[in-house]
């Protein structure tokens, strides 16, 4: 699509300016191209997705058009979609995000499915569970499992003031401020147990791997959500090492980069004690990666 139509084409057609918006972005490599189109159209316009494809000749008008084409700049100099939007879907709900949060990716859903497996076959599901979120970010995690687990109660922690008034948000978005908590912290310093879970998506990749990351993720994700030490597996460290403190019984489970799921459950191995450590388990993503790893701690 020409710029000039998303500025002057006064009878531009909403199914028109999918369809060319689409090519555009797919000729720029954009990886959904289609869908990207939709969710920008109509955001700007303020139709749902439904309308484009039952009223496609509705005509975009001026203000909108105007929207559309800085939208179209944004995603072009390849700005996520979610950060355009200031939201993403994560589990089935939207949650804000903002340039303190890292953008919740469809693969991390693996973590709660895994959690909520791990809830039923212990038989917790009524149980008033305490949740442990650290860096809890946007917050998605821990909404998301204490909306799903309505008796259970969390604490998400993080060393973003930023991007814990935006987990607050999201908290109140989905009506579980009542059993929600956040803190400014880094790792578990200063968390006061116990927990019956833990969750946890730390910064898990290499420094030296930061620069090779694509733009779309090593410019708009916070570094401090990415850059996880030398190995990336800095924050693991510092997590088991005082891990029996706050889950002395009970799951925790975390997110790993997709080659990392033995080097985590082997630091968990060396950290806690034999006797205390009593099994693991592993889950792979959508694509196939193992990509949450769990160990089970007790007394």
């Amino acid at each position: 699509m020409d710029p000039v139509d998303l500025q002057r084409d006064r009878r531009l057609g909403i199914g028109d300016a999918v369809r060319a918006l689409a090519r555009e972005f797919r000729s720029a490599g954009i990886e959904t191209p289609d869908l990207d189109a939709r969710l920008l159209v109509a955001a700007a316009t303020g139709v749902t997705r439904e309308e484009i494809l039952t009223d496609p000749s509705r005509v975009i008008e001026e203000p909108a058009q105007a929207k559309l084409g800085e939208y179209r700049h944004r995603r072009l100099a390849k700005e996520p979609v979610s950060r355009i939007l200031g939201q993403r879907g994560f589990y089935g709900r939207w949650f804000q995000v903002t340039p303190a949060t890292l953008d919740p990716r469809a693969d991390s859903e693996t973590l709660v499915e895994a959690v909520l497996e791990l809830v039923a076959a212990e038989g917790w599901r009524s149980k008033p569970l305490r949740i442990l979120d650290v860096g809890t970010g946007s917050g998605c995690l821990l909404v998301t499992l204490l909306a799903e687990l309505p008796s259970a109660s969390g604490l998400g922690t993080d060393i973003s003031e930023a991007a814990l008034a935006t987990a607050c948000v999201n908290a109140r978005t989905h009506g579980v401020t009542g059993r929600i908590g956040f803190e400014l912290r880094r790792g578990l310093d200063g968390v006061v147990g116990p927990f019956d879970i833990l969750v946890s998506n730390p910064p898990y990749i290499a420094s030296s791997d930061i620069a090779g990351l694509d733009e779309s993720v090593r410019i708009y994700d916070p570094l401090s959500a990415l850059d996880g030490g030398p190995d990336g597996l800095d924050i693991y460290r510092e997590i088991f090492a005082g891990l029996l403190g706050v889950v002395p019984t009970g799951w925790s489970l975390f997110e790993v980069g997709s080659t990392q799921a033995k080097a985590v459950t082997d630091l968990a191995r060396a950290a806690i004690p034999v006797h205390r450590l009593t099994s693991s388990r592993s889950w792979r993503d959508y694509g196939g990666h193992t990509r949450s790893v769990a160990v089970r701690t007790q007394l």
